[in-house]
């Protein structure tokens, strides 16, 4: 029962920690959705100093925004590998219970089967946790490959800043729609 408990806690603790990574997702997208804003409105002034201050912290919090994406994906992904570890460790002690019973009952053959099946399973949980120690070594270095914004993304950061707003885009598509007027007759 206290491992049922203890089981419960790290559950709740997961979604919470999931949870708490996508409240910071969603703040870090209203942060770029303000420096496009700021950025427009100094481009429009004339303001290249501050211009360039918004793109910069743009360019930050969309570093920042992929790498929270990043890892709670790897937090996901962990939690799930770590649940299927559990499951194999259950069914492990299942079947070395299992073993046991089956060789007070049946002679020792048999038992040599199950020992042999329960050193298999054992493999398989290592092979595992050899595979997740090198997702984890992969996941850390792709942390430190995408630290930086390539000058591709610092175009893509410079065109969100560069796009109509609101109503700039309402009047541009207005004009348009009177010129096809126009062009129909």
């Amino acid at each position: 029962m206290a491992s049922s408990k203890k089981e419960m806690e790290k559950k709740r603790l997961v979604k919470e920690t999931i949870s708490s990574m996508t409240k910071q997702i969603e703040k870090l997208e209203d942060q770029k959705e303000l420096y496009i804003e700021k950025g427009k409105e100094a481009k429009a002034k004339g303001l290249t100093n501050q211009y360039e201050l918004a793109l910069s912290g743009l360019k930050m919090t969309i570093t920042q925004i992929r790498r929270m994406e990043e890892m709670k994906l790897n937090f996901e992904i962990t939690s799930q590998m770590r649940d299927m570890s559990q499951m194999t460790v259950d069914f492990l002690k299942g079947m070395g219970s299992l073993s046991r019973e089956m060789s007070k009952l049946t002679n020792e053959k048999t038992f040599l089967k199950v020992q042999k099946e329960f050193t298999d399973a054992m493999t398989g949980v290592e092979t595992q946790m050899a595979d997740m120690d090198a997702f984890m070594s992969d996941t850390s270095s792709a942390f430190k490959r995408n630290s930086a914004m390539s000058p591709e993304d610092t175009k893509a950061a410079e065109r969100m800043i560069d796009a109509p707003s609101g109503e700039e885009l309402d009047d541009e598509i207005e004009k348009e729609f009177e010129e096809l007027k126009k062009l129909m007759g």
